[in-house]
């Protein structure tokens, strides 16, 4: 008997701070259920929520504890929309399909406030509003872009000049930024363990410690193998997002798995946080490599961004977040640093969130390039109606083959390289 290795949750603020875990004991007997899930992040979890509240019965198999990957372990952020501007989803995938599209991404992170409200998630959410940031010309222009097409649509959006960021930021840093109200932020692993608790309450059965061995078809049905027992199910949902291995053929090599770090300090005093984000709105700049933070609600500054392609373990790993957050607040000079962490999100090649079917009653999601936490439990809701209606079931992404990145073995060496020149650009405001 195969008996996978359990990995203790990585070194975050959340894992010292978070409720107690639902249980979701390691399955040990077989199942037959109607739709089986491979992934227990929030896109797993989500739609085993919206599956169970429609009678579907429905299993989540996660390799080691819900919400253990990027889920649980992200800045926190609820951002609304996608990485492209509306009128370039629109050129893309057309009027129709691109205008679903937009609609449905910008609508996300309402939509997971009001699931949260909803079930009485305890996870610290807050939607007091996104900022989207320029420090240079350039990406001020493409801000400014962004907010045109927007407030065309009568989205909630304004843009905010340096004297406006300077009061709501306490930095003389950015030159403008777009603010989106519908933005937000929250507690990820409270989170996780939420929707894992709510998707149990509803009838949904949700096994840690599970992984998936194989998957092949079985006369009607698929058949998954576990290190326990065996899941014979009519239908799968593979969204294992930035951990997806070789279960199904070539799916590994459609996207990119990058490390996405995060830095917290120790609870700030009240004064120090009044002068540098006292509108407790989220930021993430604008630029060719991210850096992300907010203030959470014990006053700690999380500040995010691209670290080294390996797991770290300390706020010394990514000591240029640190020095960053000097150079934006001087006052935070010799503040504690207690946390540094990171997990691995996907990034596709279009930058889009990918959809497929690549087999009758199989339906894979994943590549949320960093908008994972609204966006995916927006997904959820969007996959259950496909599971339970098939393929006559339309949804607010496009559905497509699976296509392979050339020369994906070299992933490790080229995001290090696309790190480095990004960062060299943003200095030099390319």
């Amino acid at each position: 008997m195969i008996r996978p290795v359990r990995l203790p949750l990585p070194p975050s603020v959340y894992a010292d701070t978070a409720v107690a875990p639902a249980a979701t004991p390691p399955l040990d007997v077989n199942r037959n259920v109607s739709v089986a899930i491979i992934g227990g992040g929030f896109t797993g979890l989500s739609t085993a929520l919206h599956l169970a509240e429609q009678g579907t019965d429905c299993v989540v198999l996660e390799a080691q504890e819900p919400g253990w990957g990027a889920s649980g372990n992200n800045g926190g952020h609820t951002n609304p929309g996608l990485k492209h501007d509306p009128d370039q989803i629109e050129a893309d995938f057309g009027a129709d399909l691109g205008g679903r599209m937009v609609a449905f991404s910008y609508g996300t992170t309402t939509f997971t406030h009001d699931l949260i409200r909803r079930y009485q998630i305890p996870c610290e959410a807050r939607q007091q509003g996104t900022l989207r940031a320029a420090y240079h010309d350039a990406s001020a222009a493409a801000i400014e872009r962004t907010a045109e097409q927007c407030i065309r649509r009568g989205m909630p959006v304004a843009v905010f000049d340096r004297e406006k960021l300077r009061e709501v930021t306490g930095s003389d840093r950015y030159v403008c930024a777009m603010f989106d109200a519908r933005g937000g932020d929250l507690h990820p692993l409270n989170y996780a363990r939420g929707l894992a608790r709510a998707a149990i309450s509803a009838g949904a059965a949700v096994h840690g410690e599970t992984l998936a061995l194989s998957l092949r078809r079985e006369g009607l049905r698929w058949r998954i193998e576990t290190p326990r027992a065996v899941v014979r199910a009519e239908k799968v949902l593979i969204a294992t997002n930035g951990f997806t291995d070789d279960l199904w053929p070539s799916l590994r090599r459609t996207v990119i798995p990058v490390f996405s770090s995060i830095a917290a300090t120790a609870p700030l005093p009240d004064e120090v946080v009044r002068a540098i984000m006292p509108t407790r709105s989220v930021l993430y700049e604008s630029g060719h490599i991210t850096v992300y933070y907010r203030i959470d609600q014990h006053n700690r500054l999380l500040m995010g961004g691209r670290g080294p392609m390996r797991w770290i373990k300390s706020p010394t790993d990514v000591a240029y977040l640190m020095r960053y957050a000097e150079r934006l607040w001087p006052q935070l000079k010799g503040v504690a640093w207690t946390h540094g962490w990171n997990s691995r999100l996907a990034i596709t090649k279009d930058h889009y969130p990918h959809v497929h079917e690549p087999a009758e009653s199989l339906l894979i999601s994943l590549g949320c390039n960093g908008r994972g936490v609204a966006l995916s439990t927006a997904m959820g809701a969007q996959l259950a109606r496909r599971l339970i209606g098939g393929v006559k079931a339309a949804i607010d992404m496009p559905v497509t083959g699976i296509k392979p990145i050339p020369l994906h073995a070299f992933w490790p060496v080229a995001v290090t390289g696309a790190v480095i020149a990004g960062r060299v650009r943003d200095r030099l405001g390319l």
